[in-house]
This record gives C-alpha cells, structure tokens and sequence, in this order.
C-alpha cells in the first residue's frame, strides 16, 4: 500500500490531515511523527537540522514514499533536505501567484521570512501586503483553536478590501477560511492542496516522484 508520511510540530495537526487523507486519497496510508521542538527551536534561534533530517528519517524508516511537512516554519529546510518532501505551503503559493495583490496572513513571526522567500521563487515576491495576527497564536498555544480562529478571521477581515487574495500562511488557520467565506476575494488555505500534491506524487512511479 501506498504510504504517505506527515510531519507535524503540534499534535492537534494529526486528526486533521488523516481526515483529509481519507477523504482526498481514500486507499493511501498514513505515518505521523510529531516533534514541537524543531519549531520551539527554530524560533528561538537554535540549530534544529540534525533533528528535521532525523524526524524525515523516520518516516522513510517507516515506509513513507513521499512525506508532506506541515509546519511552514520549517517546511522549506524539510523541503530542501530530501527529495520525497512535500512543503505545505508551496501549491498554495503557486495557486496565489495568479493574483495581482497577496495578502500574507500570519500568526508566528518564524513563518514569515520563509513564506515570503516561497512567494518570492514562484515569481511574486513583490507584491505580498502582510497581515499579522499577533494575538493570535497565544490562542492556539493556549488551545483555544475557536478563539484562534476567529482572530485571524478579524485581522483578514480587516485588510481584505486591500488584497486579491489571501493566503493563510500557517496550516493551523486553515479553519479560519470557513469565517471568511462571505469575502470577495478568495482565501487559500494550505492542508488540502498539499495533501492533494502529496497524493499525487506518491501515486507516480518512483522514478517520476520527484520530478
């Protein structure tokens, strides 16, 4: 059977891309491996690429074909240090570099040099207006996902008549989309493209995965 790997900086990330799984790519089987650290670290400062290539190992070790790494932070590093990885937030990027204006919506600082760097390499670096959501992530640090949701929702409620687009930098705020249906611009959220990406690629043969 095919299998899919996930990384996750935060146990609340695991239900929600195995529901997502089940219902994008019934028949594919999943592996999570959940380390909070290599995010603590990765804000902080610290040197976190020993324990990433480590987690990635793991989930190879465990018959993963391709891994998806859900936190954006430090999806780029997964990204760059092995070929089977999937970043989050790159088919959200790619399907927001179509619009003229993109909102950056973003709750933890540590997201957002590396989102803007992603924007950036898909060709559309210079037109990003950032929407931070600074009381937010207190919040879901705190467990209070409804409350976190609904704080992002007020932020990018607020600067929406500013975008094209919005993009939800971090997979966590993905149900703050539901809030913000009634906007007149489209609001990209980044766990179904990706696990539609990821699906798509571990279902090509191996020598195609990762072309």
């Amino acid at each position: 059977m095919i299998t899919i790997g996930f990384l996750h900086t935060a146990d609340v990330h695991v239900p929600t891309f195995r529901s997502l799984l089940r219902e994008l790519a019934p028949g594919i089987a999943d592996r999570h491996v959940v380390d909070p650290g290599l995010l603590a670290d990765a804000r902080a400062g610290r040197p976190y690429q020993d324990g990433l290539r480590a987690r990635l190992g793991e989930l190879a070790a465990a018959g993963a074909e391709v891994i998806l790494c859900t936190c954006s932070t430090i999806a780029g590093a997964a990204e760059r240090a092995a070929a089977n990885v999937v970043r989050i937030d790159r088919p959200m990027a790619e399907a927001a570099a179509r619009y003229p204006r993109i909102g950056l919506a973003y709750a933890v600082e540590s997201t957002l040099a590396p989102t803007r760097a992603l924007l950036a390499e898909v060709g559309a670096g210079d037109r990003v207006v950032e929407i931070a959501c600074p009381a937010a992530w207190p919040l879901f640090e705190a467990g209070d996902l409804p409350g976190y949701h609904a704080a992002v929702a007020d932020r990018v409620r607020a600067a929406a008549g500013t975008v094209d687009v919005v993009l939800l930098a971090q997979a966590s705020m993905a149900p703050a989309a539901a809030l913000l249906a009634d906007l007149p611009v489209p609001v990209l959220a980044s766990p179904a493209l990706a696990v539609r990406e990821a699906a798509s690629r571990a279902r090509r043969p191996l020598a195609d995965r990762n072309a």
